[in-house]
Formats: C-alpha cells, sequence, structure tokens
C-alpha cells in the first residue's frame, strides 16, 4: 500500500482512540474489534454508521462478463 508499518499503527491507534475500534490482547497479538454501530464523523456523513460503509466496501465484486 505503499505506507510504513509505523504509520498503520498510528492509524489503528487513532481508530482506537475515536472509538471506531477496540483492541484486546490474546496471548502476545492484538486482536481488534469494529464497532459497526458508530457514526461517521464528517458532517455529511454523520448520519451513516461505520457498519454500512464497511458492508460496501467488503462486498464481493461483480464477476466481469466476457465481452
Amino acid at each position: 500500500m505503499g505506507i510504513t508499518e509505523r504509520a498503520v499503527q498510528r492509524i489503528v491507534a487513532d481508530l482506537v482512540d475515536e472509538g471506531y475500534l477496540s483492541r484486546s490482547r490474546v496471548g502476545r497479538r492484538n486482536v481488534y474489534q469494529l464497532h459497526e454501530e458508530v457514526h461517521l464523523r464528517h458532517p455529511t456523513t454523520r448520519h451513516q454508521e461505520v457498519g454500512a460503509l464497511m458492508g460496501v466496501l467488503m462486498a464481493p465484486s461483480a464477476p466481469k462478463s466476457a465481452s
């Protein structure tokens, strides 16, 4: 993706701080849980929940037709 591991760690920490994710330890690893009911922050998308956005992003893409 072109970003450093440290940058990813900062992004994840910001998401935890804002309440979009929670972090717990399982052994020596961190496990993250997405809080789908949390609303987005931007004024134009404040009415939408994170879960709806993730649903769109994670939806399987339509198969390409052979033309």
